[in-house]
């Protein structure tokens, strides 16, 4: 056999390392340390940071509001304890009619005007922490407020209408304290109107 028949043997040194192709990038994913990808984080770190701006100002409305309602509505026990003693207090002042008031000796007039300036005193002290007495004479039954214990039939007044005030009643910022406690008017103006319907009927 010639040489001219022999194969040309392969000159190239094998290295050893297999060929490793490059691999196929999404569209969607960028490649490291291209533009898009660090526009991309730059993006995500800003959205987080925006997120964790807003749950802090959310903390800390919150918190405020927790303090603000603590400093209110903290003293509420309290408060109810220190209303038996202007109730007392109002009743002291009850127990003595009008006209013995009038024709009282001086010492019965301090003792009773000692006890006013002591109540009012009291409600001012109440009032600066915002415990705030009202009285619904005269005012439509609103059991939000009010606690009707019993029904006074009076055609003077329309129906539902607080007639007697058997108990102060008392609130704290926004919520009641103590329900005030009240007579509330029966039939009124549907019994009025019916007393002026008869006579109409009996003049006709």
């Amino acid at each position: 056999m010639t040489d001219q028949n022999r194969q040309p043997e392969d000159t190239a040194a094998p290295t050893g390392e297999p060929v490793v192709s490059k691999p196929y990038v999404m569209p969607d994913d960028p490649e490291p340390g291209s533009v898009e990808l660090l526009q991309k984080e730059a993006a995500e770190a800003r959205d987080r940071m925006l997120r964790t701006l807003a749950e802090m100002e959310n903390l800390r409305k919150r918190t405020t509001k927790e303090v603000a309602d603590a400093r209110l509505y903290g003293i509420t026990g309290f408060a109810r304890d220190v209303l038996d003693i202007a109730d007392n207090l109002q009743r002291a002042l009850d127990a003595v009619p009008a006209e013995d008031r009038a024709n009282a000796d001086p010492g019965l007039k301090s003792l009773i005007e000692g006890v006013e300036l002591t109540e009012r005193s009291l409600l001012n002290a109440l009032e600066k922490h915002g415990v705030k007495k009202f009285d619904p004479q005269g005012q439509k039954f609103d059991p939000n407020f009010q606690q009707a214990m019993f029904e006074v039939p009076d055609p003077s007044v329309p129906s539902g209408t607080v007639v007697q005030v058997v108990q102060a009643g008392y609130t704290i910022g926004e919520r009641v304290l103590r329900p005030a406690l009240v007579g509330v008017a029966k039939g009124g103006a549907k019994a009025a109107a019916a007393a002026n319907n008869n006579e109409s009927n009996g003049a006709a």
